[in-house]
């Protein structure tokens, strides 16, 4: 519920965007800024699953998500791998 709260208040008066999910390329750009460690954490992980551009803004979106249930103004590393953890598992699922 906490999450839900924070993305309502973060995408005020943006028309048809409500919540992570919803975020275009334009708006990860925007909302889903990293540190050096997480855009490091999150390019080697690309490299080594061989993850598209998609996928890489995926699991952008659910790392704000993570942050945002952690109360996290900021995506911080440990949000990045959680979320790459969960793409592992989906793919895993769909082989």
């Amino acid at each position: 519920v906490q999450a839900r709260e924070i993305q309502v208040r973060r995408f005020k008066g943006r028309k048809g965007l409500y919540a992570n999910a919803d975020m275009q390329s334009k708006d990860i750009r925007e909302y889903c800024k990293l540190d050096a460690p997480g855009e490091e954490l999150l390019k080697m992980a690309i490299t080594k699953l061989g993850l598209s551009a998609r996928a890489y803004d995926r699991i952008l979106k659910v790392g704000r998500t993570i942050a945002d249930m952690a109360g996290s103004a900021d995506i911080r590393p440990e949000h990045i791998s959680e979320a790459i953890q969960y793409r592992s598992l989906d793919r895993n699922l769909m082989v």
